[in-house]
């Protein structure tokens, strides 16, 4: 939080009593912040009360009159490799993301549409991606934090209050997929539920149209460029695997290191070309990150990926992910999807560990399921497992089993610190 307030030289914020301790004490290391609000009955010397500014305040309201370009907010990365930087996006961002709502959650809004999400409304999945569209449509979204999301709570909230729609982040639906019978235990009916961050593949996809009753949309961004590629069950195939296609009003291309279009089905860089409505500004206060993020006008994700002759991209893994192994490069997706369908496997990370004849193995760190006792037996079917179903330098050499993944708070698997780990074992 410090390092947010003080990168962006936030000048007020407005909090609650729950979190008002945490503001005070760094507010001495926040030399711009002037002003801090709280909301509820909460007093506080310095700090101003939310209901007396609401009552003394005045009834005439002026929007300011702003242009598409004009600044509009910044939105902090994750921080999968390296310190969260602040994505400065317009004021058309919001405009421009209605599509790319509307496509994954199959032509919202419709009528009885209700939104929910367990993404926190700090980062641009909860944000862009959920509660300001819904307002923009006028449709409601329920506000509901937990600490820690928990799957049985999920189904609770969603059939308690006929929530109709979700966003929901890979890893809350792994985590859901380990649920006990829902269906006879909550009585729910969802219309549509799009998810993105990580692969999906076609166990959960499966899962979806079993436990949910309809098919999970997968769609595709990040902060800087947000909801360009997706799936519409409505209106198009979903292939598992795929992140699906360029959202209408977005070009989205495979490029090479010199920002060319890759052949169908060569791995390249995903690439957004400029302009595009909801590509950010710049990054805050980092030219030469924001310089380094684009080739000509093509702006670059970070992400490895293919795209076949019908248009649907496949993602391959982040650059920084890929193995190197005997000659081989290897993305981790397609082997965490092959070990996700193994009755033992919870959750799964694969990531490349050092190795003097290979430069890398293929390492997978596996969170077994619930009443799941490790075994070598247990790693040995696993291995078995991938080999009979990927290329034979695909399946994991070494296969660690673990209690927990390391993750951003946007659920995304930090195979960066898995790396690390790796690394310093071997030295």
């Amino acid at each position: 939080m410090e390092y947010r307030l003080s990168n962006s030289e936030a000048k007020a914020i407005v909090t609650d009593a729950a979190n008002l301790p945490k503001i005070l004490e760094i507010r001495d290391n926040l030399p711009q912040l002037k002003t801090v609000i709280v909301s509820g009955a909460e007093k506080h010397e310095g700090v101003l009360n939310m209901r007396d500014l609401i009552e003394h305040g005045s009834s005439e309201f002026e929007p300011v009159r702003t242009k598409a370009d004009d600044p509009a907010l910044i939105i902090y990365t994750s921080g999968t490799t390296g310190p969260p930087k602040g994505a400065f996006h317009a004021h058309r961002t919001l405009l421009g993301h209605l599509p790319g709502v509307e496509f994954p959650h199959n032509f919202f809004p419709r009528e009885d549409d209700f939104f929910w999400t367990p993404a926190d409304w700090a980062w641009i999945g909860g944000l862009i991606d959920v509660l300001f569209p819904s307002w923009h449509h006028g449709i409601p979204v329920l506000a509901y934090r937990a600490k820690k999301f928990d799957p049985e709570e999920a189904f609770h909230l969603i059939a308690k209050y006929g929530i109709r729609n979700a966003f929901m982040p890979p890893t809350a639906l792994k985590l859901m997929r380990q649920v006990k019978d829902p269906k006879s235990r909550y009585h729910f009916r969802m219309r549509s539920i799009g998810s993105g961050g990580e692969t999906l593949g076609a166990e959960l996809l499966d899962w979806g149209k079993e436990v949910m009753g309809l098919t999970i949309n997968e769609f595709y961004g990040q902060t800087e460029v947000n909801l360009v590629l997706g799936n519409c069950a409505e209106c198009m195939q979903n292939i598992a695997g795929s992140m699906g296609k360029a959202v209408p009003g977005h070009v989205v291309e495979v490029v090479d290191e010199a920002g060319n279009p890759m052949p169908y089905g060569t791995v390249g860089e995903v690439a957004v070309k400029r302009p595009d409505p909801v590509m950010f500004l710049e990054y805050w206060k980092n030219p030469q990150a924001t310089k380094d993020k684009y080739i000509g006008e093509w702006c670059l994700t970070g992400d490895l990926a293919k795209r076949d002759a019908d248009g649907y991209f496949w993602f391959v893994g982040r650059k920084d992910d890929v193995i190197t192994s005997a000659g081989y490069r290897i993305g981790p997706a397609e082997i965490e999807d092959c070990l996700l369908k193994h009755p033992a496997v919870g959750m799964a990370a694969v990531v490349g560990s050092p190795d003097e004849v290979r430069t890398e193995i293929v390492k997978a760190f596996i969170v077994p399921k619930s009443g799941i006792t490790p075994t070598p037996d247990l790693v040995t079917e696993i291995k078995n497992f991938v080999k009979q179903r990927l290329a034979a330098h695909e399946y994991p050499r070494e296969i660690e089993f673990v209690s927990e993944l390391p993750m951003t708070a946007t659920g995304k698997i930090m195979r960066k610190d898995l790396k690390k780990l790796e690394i310093e074992r071997k030295l």
